[in-house]
């Protein structure tokens, strides 16, 4: 296996990494390499694709009319 150390780690989130340890019962090597790990793991996400994407979705949904929303909510109070 190889070693990495790391430097000048702010003393915040070496302290937060030890508490998320802590609370994930592990060590702080070991919590520090699953983050890692999931990290590198997590699909690539291209904001560009994804924004004309839910775009294109909502530009093909049928317009609200907010005061028939509003009058419908308010049917059958008193």
């Amino acid at each position: 296996m190889l070693n990495l150390t790391l430097k000048n780690i702010p003393k915040e989130l070496h302290a937060r990494l030890k508490e998320s340890a802590d609370k994930n019962r592990r060590s702080l090597n070991s919590e520090i390499l699953v983050r890692l790990e999931s990290e590198f793991a997590a699909p690539a996400v291209d904001a560009g694709t994804l924004t004309r994407t839910l775009k294109a979705f909502t530009a093909g949904m049928p317009r609200v009319e907010h005061a028939k929303v509003t009058r419908y909510k308010r049917q059958g109070r008193a």
